[in-house]
């Protein structure tokens, strides 16, 4: 061991070594930077000798200092390449939360393209030549597309939830229902969301059943309002009741300021039940009801950017404007441009622009198709693998519809030696990752997410497995 530690240079060694400068000039990077790399690398072998792992024959100092500097190199790709990287969504699901959600439309990300590169008009006002405000950018689209007073833009839908509360029933009673009470990804309750914006919460009825006299019950001088959270993201079955925001709204007579807010989380403007696919409310119905305020997501079923919109009674809205969270939560232009770019989108008309909508309600026979294409490619390049089309079905994904699956078209593919989970892990690791499903030991293609330009990379792909 004393042996092995005895070859390793010293720092300043390795600092005025020919390698060391070219180094610099080849990776274009600081000298105390790479400094910082080398002494990890050194570290690293250092303790690999001392615990007994060090399995390689280095003879000499120069042959130490030629295998530090190779290490360094790997370390230091490792160390610059962006963490952020392109996958294949094999899934089937098209608001997979852990890759994305909602994918960009080609419109929206030329727009971000070009506001992000230069100046922007994100707070001026070109036409009056003076200061102008960022809630206005998407305030006339939302109010066209949704009907509503008012509009505006946070940087989620639990910042929306929560900014509401905090401004309008801070020390205040709201009425929740118990089957309402939902918890959404990584562990975000609204009851805590509740607790954190200084309103008091107030539970009614059972987890399967709420009636309107459970609400009509919990009115008092202390309430502020009632909060109605649809539940994207599980679903009761059953023996249950729940009550419309339509029978809510005439409590408003019983105490004058109470304000009914609906929180939809997965909002929509397009009409997927109009397709048999799912129940989701439309937002505009959802104010056209009466409701004072409604919040959703804009990276859902919406297919934008990360965003929480609110929309609805102009008295409000303007309270949440000018409340000092609305800076805190506020979006940059980068999102204003996107979600500007995909609002237009629907105001057009061009909903099969929208990679959202377009994979959700594409026909069955398309993504058939997607799978003859690819298996006809497959079976060219490849023979260490089985495959098999066969009928599936795609969940919605993101917290959205849920129980709710489209038919799809999958290819189930197994390999002659490999396990399913062993082809999973070299899929995923491929330079371009892909994520598949894995269903009774068989890996899993649904093409209602794969785009046909990704097909060529998925077959260099398998062919490097075994």
């Amino acid at each position: 061991m004393n042996n092995y530690l005895k070859l390793l240079p010293a720092i300043h060694d390795l600092q005025t070594h020919p390698s060391f400068g070219q180094f610099l000039i080849d990776h274009h990077v600081e000298k105390d930077y790479m400094t910082s790399v080398l002494r990890d690398v050194v570290t690293e072998i250092r303790e690999e000798i001392i615990h007994g792992d060090w399995v390689n024959k280095i003879s000499s100092k120069e042959e130490m200092t030629a295998f530090i500097f190779q290490k360094g190199e790997v370390e230091l790709e490792n160390r610059t390449k962006y963490y952020l990287t392109k996958t294949i969504n094999a899934t089937g699901t098209v608001l997979h939360t852990n890759l994305g959600r909602a994918r960009l439309s080609d419109e929206a990300i030329q727009h971000v393209v070009d506001i992000s590169k230069g100046y922007s008009n994100l707070e001026y006002d070109i036409s009056e030549g003076k200061r102008g405000s960022r809630h206005s950018i998407v305030e006339s689209l939302l109010m066209e597309l949704t009907g509503a007073e008012s509009a505006m833009v946070v940087n989620n839908n639990a910042a929306a939830v929560f900014l509401v509360l905090r401004a309008l029933a801070k020390n205040q009673e709201v009425i929740v229902s118990r089957g309402q009470l939902v918890e959404i990804g990584g562990s975000f309750r609204i009851s805590a969301i509740m607790e954190e914006s200084g309103a008091r919460l107030v539970e009614i009825g059972t987890t399967n059943k709420t009636h309107l006299k459970d609400y009509e019950n919990a009115i008092t001088e202390e309430t502020g309002m009632i909060l109605k959270v649809h539940t994207s993201n599980f679903k009761t079955i059953g023996f249950t009741k729940t009550i419309e925001v339509s029978e809510l709204v005439p409590l408003k007579e019983k105490k004058g300021n109470l304000i009914i807010y609906e929180d939809l989380g997965s909002g929509v403007l397009y009409d997927f039940a109009a397709h048999g696919i799912g129940e989701e409310p439309i937002i505009k119905g959802i104010l056209e009801q009466g409701v004072d305020l409604v919040s959703f997501s804009g990276d859902k079923l919406l297919g934008g950017p990360q965003a929480g919109i609110i929309v609805g009674k102009k008295k409000l809205i303007d309270q949440l404007k000018t409340h000092q969270l609305a800076r805190v939560l506020r979006v940059d232009k980068m999102t204003y441009a996107a979600l500007e770019a995909t609002l237009l989108t629907y105001l057009k008309g061009k909903h099969s622009e929208i990679p959202t909508i377009r994979d959700i309600i594409v026909p069955i026979e398309e993504i058939l198709e997607r799978c003859k294409l690819f298996s006809k490619q497959f079976v060219e390049k490849t023979n260490e693998f089985t495959i098999e089309i066969k009928e599936e079905g795609s969940p919605i994904g993101g917290g959205t519809m849920p129980g709710v699956e489209v038919p799809t078209y999958v290819i189930c593919i197994t390999h002659s030696k490999l396990s399913a989970e062993e082809v999973a892990t070299e899929l995923r690791q491929h330079s371009t990752p892909i994520i598949v499903r894995i269903k009774k030991n068989e890996v899993l293609l649904d093409f209602r997410t794969i785009e046909n330009q990704e097909m060529k990379e998925m077959v260099k792909a398998f062919m490097l497995i075994g």
